[in-house]
């Protein structure tokens, strides 16, 4: 098995017209949806530009609960630690 075919997995040809069958199949399924190269490029940036969006509200989110949450935890921290030390 040369290299070229462990690499593609099967041989040059075989793989050729395996590549040719699944494109005519996908390009007959976004012809039938009216879809076109572009709009699935414009529909993964869209993807990706809401989850960074989201991304950003959840941490956000997060930092908000923290502070709050440490509004109560650090002073009873503090003060447990005070009254333990006396010991």
């Amino acid at each position: 098995m040369s290299a070229l075919a462990r690499f593609l997995g099967d041989s040059p040809f075989r793989v050729f017209l395996k590549l040719l069958v699944v494109s005519f199949l996908v390009g007959l399924v976004m012809s039938a949806f009216g879809w076109s190269p572009f709009d699935v490029l414009r529909s993964i940036q869209d993807f990706f530009l809401d989850i960074w969006r989201m991304g950003f509200r959840a941490i956000d989110k997060f930092i908000g609960y923290l502070l709050l949450g440490a509004a109560i935890v650090i002073p009873a921290f503090i003060i447990l630690r005070l009254f333990s030390y006396r010991k």
